[in-house]
């Protein structure tokens, strides 16, 4: 019998959530969960729970679940593909490491699987070492933060902590450039290619990017280099960004009012993808597929179509691949030591 264990090893795939289904309640949950979080929204708590219990909660979840009601299918988009992420590097990855006892497992900050319930379950068995890895190419305090905040309320209550690595984000990797630029050119290949790219990225308020968030700058990295990566002229590509909620000043330019524009402006052909997503949800689905391609219509368009985000994307998987094994292979030589 011997009397060395294997070290117990977590690996967590944490995206930021979605309802459990398209319904007003549960909406409302997510919503109440996801829009008390501070790191998304900074107004005072206490001002700001008046507003989101008086004037938010009893009326968005509605329109809400009917947008996510639009793109549902057995299960919510975004959980659907993390699954298949998740089960996918299982079978690459654990057969390479005997030496650990290795999890790999899924997570979302709001809704469920609940990366505080995943966190719970580990103190039943405590582990050696957790690797996180946000699914969020590019780092934002509203969006990678609150993964950080969830470990580290966690840890403060645990006597036998692990080891912890975190992934914080790969908005240049060569590996997520590549894949972005051979997505879109599997679609050139396929449908041909429109007058203009738009790469539009999830947005965030401008006074957030002023404190000193990192984001919006790293959405501008990953778009010159993909742009790069595709040989285009500065003409035939624009960044912009989606999502802004309330009345604040977001980061510019607005994906809807730069569409717009190129309507009006004569531009005929339009295709959008959306590299801050690592899956498909309603933000792309049902915002830039459906809602954006009307704006663009209404202002004169006539071609639109998105991109698909990277999903289950042959490379876009050999990127988490990469990640996770660059991890797991500086722990096996720290172990060895």
């Amino acid at each position: 019998m011997s009397l060395v264990s294997k070290p117990k090893v977590t690996v967590i795939l944490a995206n930021l959530g979605t309802p459990d289904e398209p319904t007003v309640p549960a909406v409302r949950q997510f919503l109440k969960e996801f829009l008390s979080d501070t790191r998304v929204i900074e107004i005072p708590k206490f001002l700001w729970q008046i507003i989101l219990r008086m004037f938010i909660l009893p009326f968005r979840p509605k329109r809400v679940s009917q947008a996510y009601a639009s793109v549902w299918s057995k299960d919510s988009p975004m959980r659907e593909i993390m699954f298949r992420q998740v089960n996918h590097l299982k079978e690459q990855i654990v057969g390479q490491y005997p030496e650990f006892e290795l999890k790999i497992i899924p997570a979302m900050t709001y809704g469920n699987p609940g990366m505080v319930a995943c966190l719970k379950e580990m103190q039943s068995q405590p582990q050696d070492h957790v690797v996180l890895l946000p699914l969020y190419p590019q780092y934002s305090a509203t969006s990678t933060a609150p993964q950080y905040d969830l470990l580290s309320k966690w840890m403060l209550k645990q006597r036998n902590l692990p080891g912890l690595s975190i992934i914080k984000d790969y908005y240049q990797h060569p590996l997520y450039i590549k894949a972005l630029a051979e997505s879109v050119r599997r679609y050139w290949k396929n449908h041909g290619i429109a007058e203009k790219l738009l790469m539009s990225f999830h947005g965030i308020p401008q006074p957030y990017a002023d404190k000193g968030d990192p984001y919006a700058d790293r959405c501008r990295i990953t778009a010159k280099l993909v742009a790069k990566e595709l040989q285009l002229n500065d003409d035939a590509w624009a960044i912009s960004f989606q999502s802004r909620f309330g009345k604040q000043e977001w980061v510019k330019p607005y994906t809807d009012v730069l569409l717009e524009e190129w309507g009006k402006k004569g531009v005929k052909s339009v295709q959008i993808m959306s590299p801050a997503f690592s899956a498909d949800c309603l933000e792309t689905l049902e915002e830039l597929a459906m809602e954006n391609a009307e704006t663009f219509k209404e202002a004169g368009g006539e071609s639109y179509a998105y991109i698909p985000a990277l999903n289950t994307d042959e490379l876009h998987l050999e990127l988490f691949e990469t990640l996770i094994q660059s991890q797991l292979d500086a722990l096996k030589i720290s172990l060895a030591q």
